[in-house]
């Protein structure tokens, strides 16, 4: 028994190789759209996400800008206190220098 193979027989082995490879190729296509698609949506996440992280740091600036308005740090506010009354006790001991400057005054009967 010898295997012949008639002219049919090719031309139907090349329809079914053509079949299989168009139905690869096809299902090669659509797994690749359904990649790309999975890509652009973990990409549009992250611009979300991106945008939602900008929002969150304009607002700490906002915030930031606010309290640097608004508050006073410690070693701030003791340096301006010691300063006030470093002046206060310099205009306190002039005071105090022009009285008793004056106290003599009064007692010697000058008519001033």
């Amino acid at each position: 028994m010898i295997l012949s193979i008639e002219p049919i027989h090719i031309v139907w082995m090349v329809g079914v190789c053509l079949a299989v490879l168009g139905a690869l190729a096809g299902l090669g296509r659509w797994l690749l759209a359904q990649f790309q698609q999975r890509i652009d949506d973990r990409f549009n996440l992250l611009a979300e996400d991106a945008r939602a992280w900008r929002q969150q740091e304009i607002k700490l600036m906002e915030l930031r800008n606010h309290i640097s308005e608004s508050y006073v740090r410690r070693d701030d506010w003791v340096r301006s206190q010691s300063v006030v009354e470093a002046k206060l006790d310099a205009l306190a001991a002039k005071l105090e220098l022009m009285q008793s400057q004056v106290s003599p005054m009064r007692g010697t009967g000058n008519g001033r």
